[in-house]
């Protein structure tokens, strides 16, 4: 039997600045940027919708104006909106600063640009079936290569065969490639510094203590960096 949902509430992290997604983000901000007929944003709000998740936490910089009239217009999830409009935190610090919004021990944790389809259950219920408090403070989402289109790197991470991460080593390959999508503990967040900084330093340190876990994706993700990118997510996502 299925565990429920590890929360009802989710961060979206919509705060950054689109560089690769220039021209499209010269004048909006990267998560509405349109794909396949609706934003970004919505393809991340509505899955988490669809998945039972009630409220949503979304971190806004970059014409924030925008951004924050768009998804307070959603009926669901719930929207709070964090502001990052004096500073961009990166993904750890807006993870920190929104965290009175957030509100609970346990949440999901996306980014605004991800777009994916699911396997045999959605991701959300997938990861909360895999999560263990006792033993994790994250729980990533990954995928293999060859379930990842628009992207060419290297990968990300390694698993071992009970889902512990470990980094890739410079100049090697890595079987899998994070999605954006995670399962996050208070517990990672504890003695964060203060001020802008990335989630990885959260991880490294998760990843020394034996607590960071992946859990392989069994559907397909798409990268939407960039504005090439767009073309084929959408023929892959409508067959036109």
């Amino acid at each position: 039997m299925s565990k429920p949902l590890v929360s009802d509430t989710a961060m979206v992290l919509a705060a950054g600045i689109g560089k690769r997604m220039r021209p499209l983000t010269v004048s909006r901000p990267k998560p509405l940027v349109r794909v396949a007929g609706k934003a970004l944003i919505d393809h991340a709000l509505d899955k988490l919708s669809e998945a039972g998740v009630t409220r949503a936490v979304v971190n806004a910089h970059y014409l924030a104006d925008q951004l924050e009239a768009h998804v307070l217009m959603r009926e669901a999830p719930a929207i709070a909106v964090s502001d990052e409009r004096e500073a961009l935190l990166e993904t750890g610090g807006g993870l920190v600063k929104a965290l009175p919004l957030i509100d609970r021990e346990t949440f999901f944790c996306l980014n605004s640009d991800n777009i994916w389809l699911d396997g045999p259950r959605n991701v959300f219920a997938a990861l909360s079936d895999a999560w263990d408090p006792a033993r994790m403070d994250a729980l990533l989402l990954m995928v293999s290569h060859a379930q990842a289109f628009n992207y060419a790197g290297p990968g990300d991470f390694h698993l071992d065969p009970m889902g512990l991460v470990a980094r890739r080593k410079p100049g090697r390959v890595a079987p899998y490639i994070f999605t954006g999508i995670q399962i996050v503990s208070q517990r990672l967040l504890r003695d964060a510094p203060q001020g802008a900084f990335s989630t990885g330093i959260l991880w490294d340190r998760a990843i020394a203590e034996g607590r960071l876990y992946g859990l392989p994706h069994t559907g397909l993700w798409y990268e939407v960096g960039a504005p090439e990118m767009i073309a084929p997510t959408v023929q892959a996502l409508t067959g036109a």
